[in-house]
This record gives C-alpha cells, sequence and structure tokens, in this order.
C-alpha cells in the first residue's frame, strides 16, 4: 500500500473510532425515567460514592433472571466524598463516606454488535462506555480502563451490580 494510502486509512479507522467513541448518547432523562437502585461506597476508588440507575428494559430484564438486551442503558452517578482540612476522606456515624460534589456520569450501554469493536481484553459482551461532566458534556476519559475493569465480569454479565437490579 502506497503512502497515501496508508494514510487514508488510519484516518478513516481513526473516524470509525471517534464515531464509536459518540454512539453513546447523555441520558437527560434518566432522573425521571429510571430506576435508582443502588446508591454505595464506590468499591474501585477510596474517595468516591455512586447512585445506579438502569432503563425499565434493563430492570426487567434482570429481575426476569435474563440477559439484558440491547438498548439496556445504566447510569452512575459519581460523586466526590467529602474531605475534611488534611484531605481526609469523611465517614458518616454509620461508616459510609459523606457524599459531596457531583463529578460525573458514567453511561454503560448496551449495542448490537457493539463488542467486536474491542480486542477479547476489553470486550464487555455487547456493552461500551462513556463519561460525561455533571452538565452532560462528554469528558475525553480512557474509556479502556472501564472496559479493562468490567471484562472479567462475564458471569454478572460484565456489571458489578446485576443482582441488584434483579430484586
Amino acid at each position: 500500500m502506497s503512502k497515501a494510502g496508508w494514510i487514508l486509512a488510519l484516518s478513516l479507522m481513526t473516524g470509525v473510532a471517534a464515531a464509536d467513541d459518540a454512539r453513546i448518547s447523555f441520558p437527560l432523562d434518566y432522573k425521571s425515567t429510571f430506576t435508582n437502585y443502588l446508591n454505595l461506597d464506590r468499591v474501585q476508588n477510596e474517595d468516591q460514592i455512586i447512585h445506579l440507575f438502569a432503563n425499565d428494559i434493563a430492570i426487567e430484564a434482570a429481575q426476569a433472571g435474563k440477559e439484558l438486551p440491547t438498548g439496556s442503558v445504566l447510569v452512575g452517578e459519581i460523586y466526590a466524598a467529602r474531605k475534611d482540612e488534611n484531605g481526609k476522606v469523611q465517614k458518616s456515624s454509620l461508616g459510609l463516606r459523606i457524599r459531596d460534589k457531583l463529578a460525573a456520569v458514567a453511561v454503560m450501554q448496551k449495542g448490537e454488535g457493539w463488542g467486536t469493536a474491542f480486542p477479547e481484553g476489553l470486550r464487555n459482551g455487547d456493552w461500551d462506555f462513556a463519561i460525561f461532566s455533571p452538565d452532560g458534556k462528554r469528558l475525553e476519559k480512557d474509556l479502556n480502563a472501564c472496559r479493562q475493569c468490567h471484562a472479567p465480569l462475564a458471569d454478572t454479565q460484565h456489571l458489578f451490580s446485576l443482582e441488584h437490579m434483579a430484586r
């Protein structure tokens, strides 16, 4: 292939990657139309709290013990934990982190054939990820960190909280 051909091929691949990154939109109405099914101290980050929401088709499938279908959307509101003047995370009398400001909104969505875009170690079935600021602007984050963290969870459909949705 000529140098010009390689440049064209690389630019097309870059364009496809950018289009894939944008395939998940910020769900504007999630607070009023999704179910808030779990709130907890975030296990992966010692200074965060997460509130988890799921749309109806995800909740219904989980409660029926079925695989979550294409179109399932999960939203995680990620809050910073309140810190004292020394930077230490504050906890309530229950031993739980005290919520401070909303830092980001993470979205996990399942789309038909989406998993084929990723190598095996980053594949999460057909789930993909996006991270937004609290006002809905897409944040430029390394989503492979999300993909890699969820990839080993094939037994729970790549979710940390499936059993909480199924209640």
